[in-house]
């Protein structure tokens, strides 16, 4: 992110849900717009531990101090999930066999006039401006390098049988790999952050809508109601961020 710049006023909320199927919530999310940080991570299913992978997350990024400038910020939460990332490697060796202890992460960071995603696997990130809902992250999942060497139809990649299987997260590999996106914040933006338990059961166009008509307060809930109305097969998790009028 660049320099600071003249903020704006920010509202949000957050909420998970275990869901219909599974028995567990492996999900967790933070909500802290006093830090301007907010955080979702996905436990990965069919792995040990997934509720400690995203639990370690979210408590070490919790404690967080207030960001000095833009570009500490993003070297603190980079620091952070790569202690994340050491700590569940050393777990999985200790347990030993083929045990893998990871989470996917999405983290929307907000400093001034600007803000950074800095993400892991497929947990998402979606902006609403003027009514258009846009993925701002980039899938890191085997069905979406099918999609880009054009070997699968998008359309059909969320009922793919690969779908659940991700190429990144938290844990996985010695070396954690993170990808970035950094962009102008606008009055009016709504940003989500979301677990592939709301993705891959709602449709980006019900999300728009959804977005658009429910207070920001409100909308997580909204969002996961929707999730479990269509079946709910996973653990579910929305944050909701909207940007308002700019600091004077």
């Amino acid at each position: 992110m660049p320099p600071a710049a003249p903020g704006f006023v920010i509202q949000s909320a957050a909420a998970t849900h275990v869901g219909h199927v599974r028995k567990h919530n492996e999900d967790a999310c933070l909500d802290r717009p006093d830090l301007g940080l907010w955080v979702v991570a996905d436990g990965m299913g069919g792995h040990q531990a997934g509720d400690l992978a995203s639990r370690l997350i979210v408590d070490l990024l919790g404690e967080m101090a207030l960001p000095r400038d833009a570009g500490s910020f993003i070297a603190e939460v980079r620091a952070r999930l790569g202690e994340a990332n050491r700590r569940l490697v050393a777990e999985a060796r200790q347990r030993g066999g083929d045990a893998v202890i990871g989470s996917t992460v999405v983290a929307f960071l907000s400093f001034g006039a600007y803000f950074a995603c800095l993400w892991a696997g497929d947990s998402r990130l979606y902006r609403l401006r003027d009514g258009a809902l846009q993925q701002l992250t980039r899938d890191h999942s085997q069905v979406q390098e099918m999609v880009d060497a054009g070997l699968l139809d998008p359309a059909a990649a969320e009922r793919h049988p690969l779908a659940n299987i991700v190429t990144r997260a938290v844990g996985a590999a010695p070396e954690l790999e993170l990808d970035k996106v950094t962009d102008r914040l606008a009055a009016e933006d709504l940003f989500l952050l979301c677990s592939d338990g709301l993705s891959k059961m709602v449709a980006d166009a019900e999300i728009a809508e959804v977005l658009a008509r429910t207070p920001v307060a409100a909308a997580p809930q909204a969002l996961i109601d929707a999730a479990l109305a269509h079946g709910g097969k996973d653990n579910v998790t929305a944050v909701a961020i909207r940007i308002g009028a700019p600091l004077a």
